[in-house]
């Protein structure tokens, strides 16, 4: 409910500090007086798009606060949680226009942007008049309209998730068919490529281990004549021999002198111990240095073989085999591809059909909410005096899409036999405004927390039409809050609080003030609403009727 709307330096108001009440909100006042400058504000704190010139003339910039009372449950809530701001059991809205057309927005004392404030007043006010293409005219959300009046919300979820899941397998067919005839394009090549790499069968990496290994057997062609040459050095005919000489000549003296020896011979066994080890290790390398000629040539040969094809693919030759992987997995999807379409082709009907048949029981869903909306509709009628027109919800077939295959109008005629077609081109002035009135009554019912406004609903209609026009305001306003802008003393006589807009002239400039009547006032506003400036006994004697006092 909206509390208080505090408004400084918009258009031709200076300042202006008005507080709301729950119930049927009246402000009345002559043309021109500065009614739709009220709403124009509340409209700009609310983030909607409206006039781009509203600072007063001679301001720096003007202000806009409204607070709405916030109760637990309220919609707003998970706006305030979804944009990161604070929350609390009152919403306070502030803008700022400056002078040069710059806006900046606040919601509790936290910056946010317009897109946000937008999202917040979709939860919180709802304004309509005769030219209002935002709600009830705009045939393009007429269908939302009877989603949320037939309460299909769980139903139209279904719809949405099926259709993503009929899109998602649709895409999937999509890719794997691009793919293939991608595949299919070079097939010949694949092919021909793959017999190439399975006749040569590189490993990952093999260019590596082969180059190794042809350097080492070409070292090896160049060194083993000198590690040969010291083998031999340390072997029984070299070193080792002639040192096992030594020490078994010097046993034998050493046993002739008393221990004379027997540092040297233990020295000379422990060298003995050092050459064996460097024969066995030179040995060991002779070994593994002993190959076949042909090998180095093979390695060569295998070698050259992988980098030719490795340049023939232009790839990296430690990379063939990684690549010949890539060709034969390519191959495979080739090999196997009609099955995979088949399988995907078969998924996206079962997906098809799934949102087939979400998509009927929402249309049929719809179909029964519409006979409700026109029933309750043509009931909200009959008060307002057009027992005799003729509304019907339209549903035509809609391609598919992810809210359903039906496409919905609001349709009226004005009369039995009358062509019927939109709201806004077949009602009159005064008739339009009770189809809308009559509308809103039945798409409002159970939104608690809704600020209601209707901005001079009751243009065109008189006299006992624009009493039950009244009524059905009141009514709509209870257990709720209703903000009209009316010309009508039966509308404003029904109120339950009162507002009276006036212009001023000060220093040579226009201001607006807003006055709330009391009882007194109100009687004197209601006649001068029925007979003009002169208020007269007769005038005031017809509103206090009017107001039943």
């Amino acid at each position: 409910m909206l509390r208080s709307l505090d408004i400084r330096d918009m258009l031709i108001i200076d300042r202006l500090e008005l507080s709301f009440q729950p119930g049927l909100n009246a402000l009345t006042g002559e043309t021109g007086a500065g009614k739709s400058i009220l709403l124009d504000s509340l409209g700009f704190v609310l983030g909607w798009r409206g006039r781009a010139e509203l600072v007063r003339s001679g301001a720096e910039q003007g202000e806009v606060t409204a607070i709405f009372d916030l109760p637990e449950g309220h919609a707003a809530h998970a706006v305030l949680d979804e944009a990161g701001l604070p929350e609390a059991d009152e919403l306070i809205l502030r803008r700022i226009n400056s002078a040069d057309g710059r806006k900046t927005a606040w919601v509790n004392d936290r910056r946010c942007s317009g897109e946000v404030l937008r999202s917040l007043s979709e939860t919180l006010v709802e304004l309509h008049g005769q030219h209002d293409d935002r709600g009830l005219l705009n045939a393009r959300g007429h269908r939302a309209l009877l989603d949320e009046f037939g309460q299909l919300d769980a139903l139209r979820s279904e719809v949405r998730a099926a259709w993503s899941a009929r899109q998602k397998a649709h895409k999937a067919l999509e890719v794997a068919q691009t793919a293939l005839d991608a595949v299919r394009s070079e097939e010949e090549f694949l092919r021909h490529a793959v017999g190439e790499m399975r006749a040569l069968a590189p490993e990952p990496g093999e260019d590596g281990a082969l180059d190794t290994s042809r350097r080492m057997m070409q070292a090896a062609e160049r060194v083993r004549t000198d590690i040969a040459k010291a083998a031999k050095a340390l072997g029984g005919d070299g070193a080792e021999g002639a040192a096992g000489d030594a020490l078994r000549w010097l046993e034998d003296a050493g046993a002739q002198l008393d221990g004379q020896l027997d540092a040297p011979i233990e020295a000379l066994g422990r060298a003995m111990v050092e050459l064996d080890e460097a024969a066995r290790g030179v040995d060991d390398c002779l070994e593994a240095l002993a190959f076949n000629p042909s090998d180095l040539e093979n390695t060569e040969e295998r070698l050259f073989a992988i980098r030719a094809l490795a340049r023939k693919h232009d790839v990296v030759p430690g990379e063939l085999g990684t690549f010949a992987e890539g060709l034969e997995a390519r191959l495979a999807a080739l090999d196997a591809g009609d099955a995979e379409l088949d399988q995907l082709r078969a998924e996206l009907k079962s997906a098809g059909k799934i949102y087939d048949d979400a998509a009927s029981t929402l249309s049929a869903a719809r179909a029964e909410a519409a006979g409700r909306l026109d029933s309750a509709v043509m009931a909200e009628l009959a008060p307002l005096k057009m027992e005799r027109a003729v509304f019907e919800t339209i549903m035509s077939e809609t391609p598919p899409g992810p809210d359903g295959i039906d496409e919905v109008a609001f349709s009226v005629a004005t009369n039995p036999g009358a062509p019927s077609g939109p709201l806004a081109k077949i009602a009159s002035g005064g008739e339009l405004s009770r189809f809308l009135l009559a509308l809103k009554v039945c798409l409002t019912s159970g939104q608690p927390g809704l600020t209601m406004i209707f901005d001079e609903i009751d243009r065109g209609v008189g006299g006992a039409t624009a009493d039950a026009v009244g009524r059905r305001l009141a009514d709509l306003a209870q257990g709720g809050q209703v903000l009209v802008v009316t010309h009508s003393p039966q509308v404003a006589a029904l109120a339950a609080h009162h507002w009276r807009v006036e212009k001023r002239v000060e220093a040579g400039m226009t201001l607006s003030t807003v006055t709330p009547l009391g009882a007194d006032q109100r009687v004197d506003e209601i006649a001068r609403m029925l007979s003009g400036d002169t208020i007269t006994p007769a005038a005031r004697a017809a509103a206090e009727a009017l107001m039943g006092v």
